[in-house]
């Protein structure tokens, strides 16, 4: 993790985003992001559910294939979901080896502190790079009651500060800092040799990490404090599926420029002439060859 630890020591905040899937990963990849996040919150953006407590290990490996298909350049961490550490050290190194090994993962994530050092250990012993995370862990909102703020009172604080030197000294080489008062994410970042990625933690993390469709705005329903919309992607994919309704419906869509010819019959009087060429589409200016995608080309 030289390049990840360097942006600490240089002062170079680190970018962290999540993708679930090759088109995107594609996009985010090509912006100059350091570590794409496979994350368990797919739970809950990509199969609608109201927390992630029920994505498994084959969810997480699924994705991550995904990803990995279309990753160049950025780092890849994958979440380790709900019970697949918790339950002992040799079953965390058991499904993170199938992150590794069947996902394509670079390093696993997996939330807590005291409790899941051993893990964390283990792991690490394995060769297997860990990112932690503290604060507001989404595995434990049924124990916070809700998605709230974590640490505000000094007895949580110092608990979070002292867990935080407790999962550097355990291996990790970076970790998550979620849903804490900025002061204390400050502190702690500063009080770490390893770098701390903030999410609702303020911009004294040497990082930030935002969850791909609520920095491009694509939940109407979704807009806690902490997010910056980037976009309002929403209404434009909302105005284009309705626009290609309204031209289905009308039979404006497909036009001539969609469609395929059929070819030209031989002539007897002229011998063999020759057939159609298929017609181009607009030239995008590149040499590179057109993705693979649904349909004849």
């Amino acid at each position: 993790m030289p390049d990840i630890h360097a942006r600490k020591r240089d002062g170079v905040p680190i970018v962290m985003i999540t993708a679930y899937d090759a088109t995107f990963t594609r996009l985010v990849d090509a912006c100059d992001v350091d570590i794409v996040l496979v994350g368990d919150s797919l739970g809950m953006v990509m199969q609608g559910r109201d927390h992630t407590l029920e994505v498994t290990v084959d969810d997480m490996i699924y994705h991550a294939r995904c990803v990995r298909r279309a990753l160049r350049c950025a780092h890849m961490t994958v979440d380790m979901p709900f019970m697949s550490y918790q339950v002992s050290p040799e079953k965390a190194l058991e499904n993170a080896g199938r992150l590794v090994k069947e996902g394509g993962a670079a390093s696993v994530k997996l939330e807590g502190g005291a409790r899941v050092v051993p893990a964390i250990e283990a792991l690490v012993a394995a060769g297997i790079p860990v990112m932690g995370h503290l604060g507001l862990t989404p595995q434990s909102v049924h124990a916070f009651g809700g998605f709230k703020v974590q640490a505000r009172e000094e007895a949580e604080a110092q608990r979070l500060r002292e867990e935080a030197l407790m999962l550097q000294d355990a291996g990790c080489f970076s970790m998550v800092l979620e849903g804490i008062p900025a002061p204390l994410a400050t502190e702690v970042s500063a009080s770490l040799s390893i770098p701390t990625i903030g999410i609702g933690a303020g911009n004294g993390c040497d990082g930030q990490v935002l969850v791909m469709q609520d920095l491009l705005g694509l939940d109407d329903n979704f807009k806690p404090k902490f997010v910056k919309r980037y976009a309002e992607l929403a209404d434009t994919v909302r105005d284009a599926f309705s626009e290609y309704a309204r031209e289905v419906r009308s039979r404006a869509f497909p036009g001539k420029e969609h469609t395929f010819k059929a070819k030209k019959r031989k002539s007897k009087d002229a011998g063999l002439r020759p057939v159609d060429e298929p017609e181009a589409g607009p030239s995008s200016g590149s040499d590179e060859p057109r993705r693979r995608g649904y349909g004849p080309a």
